[in-house]
Protein backbone atom coordinates (compact mmCIF):
# COMPACT_ATOMS: atom_id res chain seq x y z
CA UNK A 1 0.00 0.00 0.00
CA UNK A 2 1.12 4.03 -0.49
CA UNK A 3 0.11 7.30 0.39
CA UNK A 4 1.07 9.84 -1.42
CA UNK A 5 3.09 11.96 0.45
CA UNK A 6 5.57 9.66 2.18
CA UNK A 7 3.13 7.00 3.50
CA UNK A 8 4.10 3.75 2.20
CA UNK A 9 3.78 0.66 2.96
CA UNK A 10 6.40 -1.56 4.55
CA UNK A 11 7.12 -5.29 4.81
CA UNK A 12 7.47 -5.47 8.52
CA UNK A 13 6.16 -7.71 11.26
CA UNK A 14 4.44 -5.79 13.81
CA UNK A 15 2.28 -7.33 16.48
CA UNK A 16 -1.30 -6.48 15.37
CA UNK A 17 -3.29 -6.12 18.79
CA UNK A 18 -3.58 -3.99 21.86
CA UNK A 19 -3.35 -3.54 25.24
CA UNK A 20 -6.74 -4.18 27.14
CA UNK A 21 -5.20 -1.68 29.80
CA UNK A 22 -3.76 0.99 27.53
CA UNK A 23 -5.02 4.31 27.46
CA UNK A 24 -6.69 5.62 23.63
CA UNK A 25 -4.33 8.32 22.16
CA UNK A 26 -5.45 11.57 22.60
CA UNK A 27 -8.20 10.71 25.17
CA UNK A 28 -6.27 9.17 28.45
CA UNK A 29 -9.20 6.95 28.68
CA UNK A 30 -8.38 3.14 28.30
CA UNK A 31 -8.93 1.88 25.16
CA UNK A 32 -11.70 -0.59 24.60
CA UNK A 33 -10.76 -4.30 24.40
CA UNK A 34 -9.31 -5.58 20.88
CA UNK A 35 -11.63 -8.46 19.78
CA UNK A 36 -9.38 -10.62 18.02
CA UNK A 37 -10.40 -12.30 14.48
CA UNK A 38 -10.31 -16.51 15.17
CA UNK A 39 -7.33 -17.53 14.30
CA UNK A 40 -6.03 -21.55 13.38
CA UNK A 41 -3.05 -20.02 15.47
CA UNK A 42 -5.23 -19.52 18.31
CA UNK A 43 -6.40 -23.16 18.28
CA UNK A 44 -2.43 -24.63 17.53
CA UNK A 45 -2.39 -26.75 20.35
CA UNK A 46 -4.99 -29.14 18.96
CA UNK A 47 -3.90 -31.76 17.14
CA UNK A 48 -4.34 -34.92 15.01
CA UNK A 49 -5.49 -35.10 11.56
CA UNK A 50 -9.44 -33.22 10.72
CA UNK A 51 -10.91 -32.13 7.74
CA UNK A 52 -11.25 -28.63 6.61
CA UNK A 53 -14.77 -28.04 8.61
CA UNK A 54 -13.57 -29.03 11.34
CA UNK A 55 -10.56 -27.11 11.54
CA UNK A 56 -12.88 -24.29 10.52
CA UNK A 57 -14.94 -25.03 13.70
CA UNK A 58 -12.47 -25.07 15.41
CA UNK A 59 -11.07 -21.82 14.50
CA UNK A 60 -13.95 -19.54 14.29
CA UNK A 61 -15.82 -20.39 17.48
CA UNK A 62 -19.24 -19.23 17.29
CA UNK A 63 -19.65 -16.71 14.59
CA UNK A 64 -23.14 -15.10 14.98
CA UNK A 65 -24.72 -15.00 11.20
CA UNK A 66 -25.81 -12.60 9.20
CA UNK A 67 -23.22 -10.44 10.91
CA UNK A 68 -24.07 -6.81 12.43
CA UNK A 69 -22.83 -3.24 11.48
CA UNK A 70 -23.38 -0.03 12.99
CA UNK A 71 -22.11 1.65 9.93
CA UNK A 72 -24.96 3.73 8.50
CA UNK A 73 -26.25 2.43 5.46
CA UNK A 74 -25.05 3.92 1.99
CA UNK A 75 -26.90 7.05 0.86
CA UNK A 76 -29.13 6.11 -2.76
CA UNK A 77 -26.74 8.23 -4.89
CA UNK A 78 -23.77 6.79 -3.10
CA UNK A 79 -21.28 5.02 -5.16
CA UNK A 80 -21.01 0.88 -4.52
CA UNK A 81 -19.35 0.29 -1.58
CA UNK A 82 -18.82 -3.47 -0.59
CA UNK A 83 -18.12 -6.69 -1.32
CA UNK A 84 -20.60 -9.27 -0.25
CA UNK A 85 -21.47 -6.33 2.21
CA UNK A 86 -18.04 -6.09 3.41
CA UNK A 87 -17.46 -2.26 3.65
CA UNK A 88 -14.89 0.19 4.03
CA UNK A 89 -15.43 2.10 7.33
CA UNK A 90 -16.83 -0.92 9.22
CA UNK A 91 -14.98 -1.60 12.78
CA UNK A 92 -12.67 -4.18 12.57
CA UNK A 93 -14.72 -6.18 14.41
CA UNK A 94 -17.36 -5.84 12.08
CA UNK A 95 -15.41 -6.68 9.10
CA UNK A 96 -13.93 -9.91 10.84
CA UNK A 97 -17.90 -11.18 11.13
CA UNK A 98 -18.87 -10.30 8.08
CA UNK A 99 -16.23 -11.60 6.27
CA UNK A 100 -16.38 -14.78 7.81
CA UNK A 101 -20.38 -15.32 7.33
CA UNK A 102 -19.45 -15.19 3.57
CA UNK A 103 -18.49 -18.50 3.65
CA UNK A 104 -18.21 -21.51 6.55
CA UNK A 105 -15.02 -22.52 6.21
CA UNK A 106 -13.12 -18.73 6.37
CA UNK A 107 -10.34 -18.35 8.96
CA UNK A 108 -9.54 -14.68 9.37
CA UNK A 109 -5.62 -14.01 11.59
CA UNK A 110 -4.35 -11.04 12.32
CA UNK A 111 -1.95 -9.42 8.82
CA UNK A 112 1.23 -8.45 10.73
CA UNK A 113 3.41 -8.10 7.45
CA UNK A 114 1.35 -5.00 5.14
CA UNK A 115 2.11 -1.69 7.47
CA UNK A 116 2.00 1.62 6.27
CA UNK A 117 4.63 3.62 6.89
CA UNK A 118 4.21 6.02 9.52
CA UNK A 119 4.95 6.59 13.56
CA UNK A 120 2.87 4.83 16.02
CA UNK A 121 4.39 6.16 18.93
CA UNK A 122 4.83 2.66 20.15
CA UNK A 123 1.89 1.82 20.25
CA UNK A 124 0.14 -1.54 18.40
CA UNK A 125 -2.06 -0.97 15.69
CA UNK A 126 -4.40 -3.71 14.04
CA UNK A 127 -3.70 -2.40 10.01
CA UNK A 128 -5.46 -4.99 8.88
CA UNK A 129 -6.33 -9.04 8.41
CA UNK A 130 -6.57 -11.62 6.12
CA UNK A 131 -8.80 -14.81 5.61
CA UNK A 132 -8.30 -17.49 3.61
CA UNK A 133 -10.18 -21.12 3.24
CA UNK A 134 -9.58 -23.88 6.25
CA UNK A 135 -7.61 -26.48 4.96
CA UNK A 136 -7.70 -30.55 6.16
CA UNK A 137 -5.05 -31.02 9.48
CA UNK A 138 -2.38 -33.90 8.10
CA UNK A 139 -0.53 -34.92 10.94
CA UNK A 140 3.04 -35.05 9.07
CA UNK A 141 6.47 -37.36 9.60
CA UNK A 142 9.82 -35.28 10.13
CA UNK A 143 11.08 -37.12 6.75
CA UNK A 144 7.44 -36.13 5.19
CA UNK A 145 8.22 -32.06 6.13
CA UNK A 146 11.98 -32.25 5.52
CA UNK A 147 10.49 -33.37 1.62
CA UNK A 148 8.17 -30.74 1.60
CA UNK A 149 10.69 -28.03 2.76
CA UNK A 150 13.10 -29.29 -0.16
CA UNK A 151 10.25 -29.47 -2.64
CA UNK A 152 9.55 -25.88 -1.72
CA UNK A 153 13.11 -25.07 -2.36
CA UNK A 154 13.36 -26.15 -5.38
CA UNK A 155 10.37 -24.48 -6.66
CA UNK A 156 11.57 -20.82 -5.26
CA UNK A 157 14.65 -21.67 -7.15
CA UNK A 158 12.94 -22.23 -10.56
CA UNK A 159 10.79 -19.19 -9.77
CA UNK A 160 7.65 -22.14 -10.36
CA UNK A 161 4.67 -19.96 -9.92
CA UNK A 162 1.98 -21.82 -7.71
CA UNK A 163 -1.71 -21.44 -7.28
CA UNK A 164 -2.46 -19.74 -3.86
CA UNK A 165 -6.10 -20.79 -4.41
CA UNK A 166 -7.21 -24.39 -5.02
CA UNK A 167 -10.27 -24.10 -7.24
CA UNK A 168 -13.64 -23.08 -5.35
CA UNK A 169 -11.19 -20.98 -2.67
CA UNK A 170 -11.30 -17.51 -1.80
CA UNK A 171 -9.19 -15.03 -0.13
CA UNK A 172 -9.66 -11.93 1.55
CA UNK A 173 -7.14 -8.83 2.67
CA UNK A 174 -8.52 -5.76 4.37
CA UNK A 175 -6.50 -2.54 5.60
CA UNK A 176 -7.38 -1.02 8.49
CA UNK A 177 -6.92 1.70 10.38
CA UNK A 178 -7.36 3.94 13.78
CA UNK A 179 -5.87 4.30 17.48
CA UNK A 180 -5.83 0.75 19.23
CA UNK A 181 -8.81 -0.38 20.14
CA UNK A 182 -11.29 1.38 17.69
CA UNK A 183 -9.59 0.85 13.84
CA UNK A 184 -11.85 0.88 10.67
CA UNK A 185 -11.55 -0.67 7.66
CA UNK A 186 -10.09 1.72 4.65
CA UNK A 187 -9.55 -1.13 1.79
CA UNK A 188 -11.35 -4.53 0.88
CA UNK A 189 -10.16 -6.85 -1.39
CA UNK A 190 -11.67 -10.54 -2.44
CA UNK A 191 -10.01 -12.79 -4.54
CA UNK A 192 -12.29 -15.73 -5.70
CA UNK A 193 -10.93 -18.57 -7.67
CA UNK A 194 -13.89 -20.64 -9.17
CA UNK A 195 -14.19 -24.57 -9.08
CA UNK A 196 -14.67 -25.84 -12.51
CA UNK A 197 -17.85 -26.78 -13.33
CA UNK A 198 -19.30 -23.43 -11.61
CA UNK A 199 -17.05 -20.85 -13.66
CA UNK A 200 -18.82 -18.56 -14.87
CA UNK A 201 -18.50 -16.51 -18.61
CA UNK A 202 -16.09 -13.80 -18.95
CA UNK A 203 -19.59 -11.91 -20.24
CA UNK A 204 -21.81 -12.84 -17.50
CA UNK A 205 -18.93 -11.91 -15.17
CA UNK A 206 -18.71 -8.24 -16.33
CA UNK A 207 -22.20 -8.17 -16.60
CA UNK A 208 -22.59 -8.68 -13.47
CA UNK A 209 -20.01 -6.17 -12.10
CA UNK A 210 -21.34 -3.55 -14.16
CA UNK A 211 -24.89 -4.19 -12.44
CA UNK A 212 -23.40 -3.88 -8.87
CA UNK A 213 -21.06 -0.75 -9.72
CA UNK A 214 -22.67 0.60 -12.36
CA UNK A 215 -21.00 1.97 -15.01
CA UNK A 216 -17.06 1.91 -15.30
CA UNK A 217 -14.65 5.07 -15.67
CA UNK A 218 -12.70 2.23 -17.45
CA UNK A 219 -12.13 -0.86 -19.13
CA UNK A 220 -10.05 -2.64 -20.71
CA UNK A 221 -10.82 -5.65 -22.12
CA UNK A 222 -8.98 -9.17 -22.60
CA UNK A 223 -6.33 -8.52 -25.63
CA UNK A 224 -2.96 -10.86 -25.86
CA UNK A 225 -1.09 -8.70 -23.64
CA UNK A 226 -3.86 -7.44 -21.00
CA UNK A 227 -6.52 -9.38 -18.83
CA UNK A 228 -9.98 -7.94 -18.34
CA UNK A 229 -10.13 -5.03 -15.77
CA UNK A 230 -12.64 -2.38 -15.01
CA UNK A 231 -12.53 0.65 -12.67
CA UNK A 232 -14.89 2.76 -10.90
CA UNK A 233 -13.23 6.12 -9.77
CA UNK A 234 -14.80 8.52 -7.84
CA UNK A 235 -14.14 12.09 -6.65
CA UNK A 236 -14.31 12.56 -2.39
CA UNK A 237 -17.86 13.93 -3.48
CA UNK A 238 -18.55 10.41 -4.65
CA UNK A 239 -18.89 11.81 -8.56
CA UNK A 240 -17.44 9.44 -11.15
CA UNK A 241 -14.08 10.49 -12.89
CA UNK A 242 -14.52 10.93 -16.41
CA UNK A 243 -11.40 10.67 -19.18
CA UNK A 244 -9.63 13.68 -19.72
CA UNK A 245 -9.80 15.19 -16.25
CA UNK A 246 -6.91 15.46 -14.26
CA UNK A 247 -7.90 12.68 -11.80
CA UNK A 248 -8.35 10.09 -14.21
CA UNK A 249 -5.03 9.18 -13.90
CA UNK A 250 -4.63 9.31 -10.21
CA UNK A 251 -7.16 7.56 -8.43
CA UNK A 252 -6.04 4.10 -9.92
CA UNK A 253 -5.70 1.24 -7.57
CA UNK A 254 -5.20 -2.49 -8.25
CA UNK A 255 -7.78 -5.18 -8.29
CA UNK A 256 -5.29 -7.83 -6.93
CA UNK A 257 -5.65 -8.02 -3.36
CA UNK A 258 -1.69 -9.18 -2.85
CA UNK A 259 -0.88 -5.61 -4.39
CA UNK A 260 -0.88 -2.61 -2.68
CA UNK A 261 -3.23 0.26 -3.05
CA UNK A 262 -2.69 4.28 -3.42
CA UNK A 263 -4.30 6.35 -0.83
CA UNK A 264 -4.70 10.04 -2.31
CA UNK A 265 -6.45 12.66 -0.64
CA UNK A 266 -8.05 13.81 -3.84
CA UNK A 267 -9.83 10.81 -4.58
CA UNK A 268 -12.81 9.33 -3.56
CA UNK A 269 -13.81 5.46 -3.53
CA UNK A 270 -11.66 3.58 -6.18
CA UNK A 271 -12.97 0.03 -6.99
CA UNK A 272 -11.27 -2.28 -9.18
CA UNK A 273 -11.91 -5.84 -10.64
CA UNK A 274 -9.69 -8.24 -12.74
CA UNK A 275 -11.16 -11.06 -14.36
CA UNK A 276 -8.75 -14.08 -15.58
CA UNK A 277 -9.61 -16.44 -17.61
CA UNK A 278 -8.60 -20.05 -17.74
CA UNK A 279 -5.93 -21.41 -19.76
CA UNK A 280 -8.27 -24.11 -21.40
CA UNK A 281 -10.80 -21.59 -21.98
CA UNK A 282 -10.58 -17.92 -22.27
CA UNK A 283 -14.42 -17.34 -22.48
CA UNK A 284 -14.64 -18.63 -18.84
CA UNK A 285 -13.62 -17.04 -15.91
CA UNK A 286 -11.21 -18.77 -13.50
CA UNK A 287 -10.07 -15.98 -10.84
CA UNK A 288 -12.55 -12.84 -10.05
CA UNK A 289 -9.86 -10.24 -8.19
CA UNK A 290 -11.53 -7.14 -6.17
CA UNK A 291 -10.74 -4.09 -4.61
CA UNK A 292 -12.46 -1.56 -2.99
CA UNK A 293 -10.40 1.22 -1.51
CA UNK A 294 -11.54 5.23 0.24
CA UNK A 295 -8.97 6.41 -0.52
CA UNK A 296 -9.26 10.36 0.60
CA UNK A 297 -10.82 8.53 3.71
CA UNK A 298 -8.10 5.84 3.93
CA UNK A 299 -5.47 8.92 3.73
CA UNK A 300 -6.86 11.08 5.95
CA UNK A 301 -7.47 8.11 8.43
CA UNK A 302 -3.69 7.44 8.50
CA UNK A 303 -2.90 10.90 9.76
CA UNK A 304 -5.64 11.63 12.27
CA UNK A 305 -4.29 8.48 13.63
CA UNK A 306 -0.76 9.78 13.38
CA UNK A 307 -1.75 12.76 14.89
CA UNK A 308 -3.84 10.81 17.85
CA UNK A 309 -1.37 9.40 18.73
CA UNK A 310 0.86 11.71 19.03
CA UNK A 311 -1.22 13.97 21.18
CA UNK A 312 -1.20 11.04 23.68
CA UNK A 313 2.42 10.29 23.75
CA UNK A 314 3.04 14.30 24.19
CA UNK A 315 0.27 14.01 27.50
CA UNK A 316 2.37 10.29 28.22
CA UNK A 317 5.61 12.43 28.28
CA UNK A 318 4.08 15.45 30.08
CA UNK A 319 2.87 13.43 33.06
CA UNK A 320 6.27 11.41 33.16
CA UNK A 321 7.57 15.21 33.91
CA UNK A 322 5.62 16.62 36.40
CA UNK A 323 5.55 12.98 38.36
CA UNK A 324 9.40 13.44 38.55
CA UNK A 325 9.23 16.98 39.02
CA UNK A 326 6.84 16.34 42.07
CA UNK A 327 8.70 13.33 43.53
CA UNK A 328 11.86 16.03 43.68
CA UNK A 329 14.26 13.54 41.83
CA UNK A 330 17.77 14.55 41.10
CA UNK A 331 20.70 13.23 39.74
CA UNK A 332 23.85 12.19 42.21
CA UNK A 333 26.47 14.35 40.96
Amino acid sequence: MARTHGVLLLAVALVAGCDKGSPAAGTGQPAPAAAKPATTAAKSARSGDASAEEVAREARGDVPCPAKSTLPARAAEAPVDDALGVRPGMSYEEAVAAVLCTHPLLVAAPEVSRNFRMNSYGQAIRQGFTARNAEPRVEKSGKQIVQEMQRDAVARSLNSRREDLVPGASKWYLATMGVPGRERVISVGRDERYASEQSPTVEATRAALIKKYGTPTQERRASPTELPTLRWAHDPAGRPVPEGTPLFTRCVSHPDPDVGVSLNPDCGLVVEAMLMPQKSNPDLVDRLKLTIVDQGGGYRSISETEAALGRGDAQRRAQEVEKSAKAGKAPSL
